[in-house]
């Protein structure tokens, strides 16, 4: 368990591959449902129930079992699941010099709080400290404008696929991708790229 401190104007910390307890999966869940129901396009429409994502989360925590993926928790000051991002190593030989970074979300109470900003910061942490890992990639939904704060944490889009993903009837929304480069040559940008 590595824990990375980042202060924020709520006392926040971000600890990577926490103690998988059942207080810890009450609070994902309740946060999932949360963000969810406050709009956040976290692979749901809402309104949802804490039960609605129980078989997500146990995807997860069965893949971090398996130790194919990390998860870089931000907790609050009395140790709650306030954030959660999750690093997914990929299988393909071709591919294992790069993650996915999957439901990343900080509850509503604290966004626009430099919560996000710092979740994001630990999981690129968290993925530098993993040898052989090149680069992040992640995708979003458009429309939201998550795309702009990908983009400030220094993500760049590099695909879209308009209309693939439904959020609702008539509501068809981009499926965005966004890569982080944390260095090597996954990381080696162009001399047009980088002005």
């Amino acid at each position: 368990m590595t824990t990375v401190t980042t202060a924020t104007r709520e006392a926040v910390r971000y600890v990577v591959d926490p103690p998988v307890t059942p207080e810890l999966k009450d609070d994902i869940l309740r946060l999932w449902a949360d963000v969810t129901n406050a709009g956040g396009a976290v692979g749901f429409v809402p309104p949802v129930a804490p039960e609605d994502v129980r078989p997500e989360l146990l995807k997860h925590l069965v893949a971090m079992a398996e130790e194919r993926v990390r998860l870089v928790a931000a907790l609050d000051e009395e140790g709650h699941v306030v954030g959660t991002a999750f690093l997914t190593y990929n299988a393909h030989r071709l591919m294992r010099h790069w993650v996915w970074l999957y439901t990343v979300m900080v509850h509503p109470s604290l966004q626009g709080r430099g919560a996000g900003r710092g979740l994001m910061a630990a999981a690129a942490e968290a993925a530098r400290a993993d040898e052989g890992i090149e680069a992040i990639r992640l995708t979003c939904r458009g429309g939201t404008g998550v795309d702009a704060f990908y983009a400030s944490c220094g993500y760049r889009e590099v695909g879209r696929v308009p209309g693939a993903i439904r959020a609702g009837a008539g509501d068809f929304r981009d499926d965005i991708t966004m890569w982080l480069p944390l260095g090597g040559a996954a990381g080696e940008q162009t001399e047009e790229e980088m002005q």
